[in-house]
This record gives C-alpha cells, structure tokens and sequence, in this order.
C-alpha cells in the first residue's frame, strides 16, 4: 500500500465494480480498429519514434463515423446487458 494508493482512495470515489462486469466501453473498439491499422501499415514501425508517427497518422485517420457509430451504439449494449442479467452478449 502507497502513499499514492493511500491518496487514491482516500480523496477520489470510486466504483464497486464486478470482476466478471462486461465492458462496453466504444473505446475498446476503437484500440482495436487503431491497431488493426497499425498492423496493416508496411513496413511497420521500426523503433518508438517511427510508432508514435504512426499511431498518430493512424488515429487522425479513423474514420469518425465508425466512432459516432460505436458511440450511438451504447443504449443498445446497455439494454443486451441488462436482458442478459450481466452475461454475455454479442457486443
């Protein structure tokens, strides 16, 4: 235990949040729409410098109608989630 894990939950509130809680975050969808490009991209990135040029490319590039998408997205995860009393989904 930290000083900065004792500053954590002293001063910040925080969730109780299941282990086995779905994730629906549209962010994680976007990571891996970034590294499926990333991926695609020849050659690859060669060193850290050449990686960051990259995903910065790479993320301006993503289309934003995939991200408005995931985002319109969310009632309809919400509601598979809760018909699934929390179990899984196709999301």
């Amino acid at each position: 235990f930290t000083m900065y894990d004792y500053n954590i939950t002293l001063f910040l509130p925080h969730m109780v949040w299941s282990a086995m809680s779905p994730d629906l975050s549209p962010r994680e969808h976007v990571w891996d729409q970034l590294k499926q490009r990333l991926d695609a991209r020849t050659p690859p990135p060669r060193d850290l410098p050449e990686l960051h040029v990259a995903l910065v490319e790479e993320w301006n590039a993503l289309p934003q109608n995939n991200i408005m998408r995931l985002v319109r997205s969310m009632r309809r995860r919400c509601q598979a989630v809760i018909a699934a009393n929390g179990g899984n989904t196709r999301y």
